[in-house]
Order: structure tokens, then sequence, then C-alpha cells
């Protein structure tokens, strides 16, 4: 069969061990999910474990991975869809869905935002990244890796740092290891604070975070209290609580 070409435009690093990917696959939480989605099959070396798996979808953007899995998997054509995940209206499916894939480096940032403003359908996400943004996510408070991605998708998922995978388990080898986690939904359906200004709060501190919360926030907000322990720390140094506690803060400061 003729093969796939990795396209770098695409961000495509191929699997190829397949230990690694009985792992992955192995990750799955057997919960009572309704659909699985897979984004990004390539050449199918985790879409071959997974094809029986209940309401399978695979998702792919490149053509010529298309052509291949249609070739490989003829009795499956149903299941492998040609779309951009980034654009697809994923609530079309039976929910709770849950979302695996070794993702591409360069968008898997957007990947995890998305699933995060489709928090009420995903109910859990098993993905291969780049190690440094795996970390990152994983980080609790404290820690110097914590930030935006970590604060925003542990409001709402936890989050568990499985394996590393080293370079040479794809072609073409990433510059870069790789790593696997799972993001599974907690019990959080709602913010006890309004979202969209837990967002900017969080978002805002981070993106100065060598300064102390008071000074991030004070060009966003007119009125912040004087001395308030929370405000003379800096981002990393607070909880997803705590993050929740100083939206409401703000909040009632900036009417």
């Amino acid at each position: 069969m003729q093969r796939v070409t990795a396209k770098k435009g695409l961000g495509q690093h191929f699997l190829t061990d397949k230990n690694i990917a009985r792992k992955i696959v192995d990750s799955i939480l057997p919960e009572n999910y309704s659909t699985l989605i897979e984004i990004g099959p390539g050449t199918g070396v985790l879409t071959q474990y997974l094809l029986d798996y209940n309401n399978f979808k695979a998702i792919e953007l490149d053509k010529e991975s298309i052509e291949y899995l249609n070739k490989a998997y003829p009795e499956h054509t149903n299941k492998i869809i040609f779309a951009d995940f980034l654009k697809h209206p994923i609530d079309q499916y039976p929910k709770p869905i849950a979302i695996i894939g070794n993702f591409p480096y360069y968008i898997s940032s957007q990947i995890l935002f998305k699933v995060l403003e489709h928090r009420s359908s995903v109910d859990q996400v098993v993905c291969m990244i780049q190690k440094e943004v795996a970390e990152r996510i994983a980080a609790k408070h404290g820690n110097k890796t914590y930030g935006i991605m970590s604060v925003l998708l542990q409001a709402y998922y936890h989050i568990e740092y499985l394996f590393t995978v080293h370079e040479n388990c794809f072609s073409p080898a990433p510059k870069v290891k790789s790593a696997v986690i799972r993001l599974k939904r907690n019990s959080t359906e709602e913010l006890k604070c309004k979202p969209d200004l837990f967002f900017k709060v969080v978002k805002s501190t981070f993106n100065q975070r060598r300064k102390i919360i008071r000074n991030s926030l004070q060009r966003f907000f007119v009125h912040l209290p004087e001395g308030h322990e929370m405000l003379l720390k800096r981002p990393e140094q607070l909880t997803v609580e705590q993050f929740v506690e100083l939206t409401n803060l703000v909040d009632s400061m900036n009417p």
C-alpha cells in the first residue's frame, strides 16, 4: 500500500511504535461514553485498535491519510471523516464524548481550548502532545510551569500526566519529547463565579506572571481592594479555587 508522506505544514509526526499505540489506547477509562473521536489518525497506528469501539469516529484533515485509511479499512469508511476538528461540530454526536489522538503540536492548545468550550459534552481526553505542554497542563500551583492552561483546564478536568514518549517512536522524529496525558471531567458543572471574567482574570495575571497580581490587574480593573493577601501574590501561587475567589473579589469591586 502506498505510504503517506508526513506534511510539515500539518505538523505530522506519525507514531510508529505499536506498543506505545496500544498503551495510549489502553489509557482510555472504560466508562460509559457514547462516542469516541480520534483526532488526526494519520496512518492509523491508533485507529487499528479503535475501530471496534462504541460509536467510533476518526477525524482527519489530510486527504492522503483519508485515502490510505479508506484502503486499509474499507469496511469502516463510514467511521473516517474528512474534516478539520477545530471547525467540526462535535455536538452532533451522542454524548458523553471521549477524545483520543496524537495531536499536532502546533494546534494542541487550540484543540484543548475547543474541548474546554465543549466541556458539557467531552467527558475525557487521552492525548499525546509536546512534553513541555503536557507538564504545563498537569502542573500544580506553586510550580513554575503552572499557567493559563493549567488553571482553565483544571477548573473542569482532573489532569494526569501518564507517560513520556521518546522522539525515536515517530517518523519523522520530532525535535522534542512527547507525553501522554488524560483529562477526566470533574464534578464542576459551573464555576462559582462569572466564567468569562474568570478567564480574563487568569489570562491577565499570567500574561504578566512576574508581577504581583494587583499590578497585573490594575490595567483592566479600576477598583481593587488595598492590601488583600491574594493581590500581593504571583499567579502561580493561587489554586483554581483561589482564582474563583479572586474573580468574585474583582467582580464585587467593578460591577
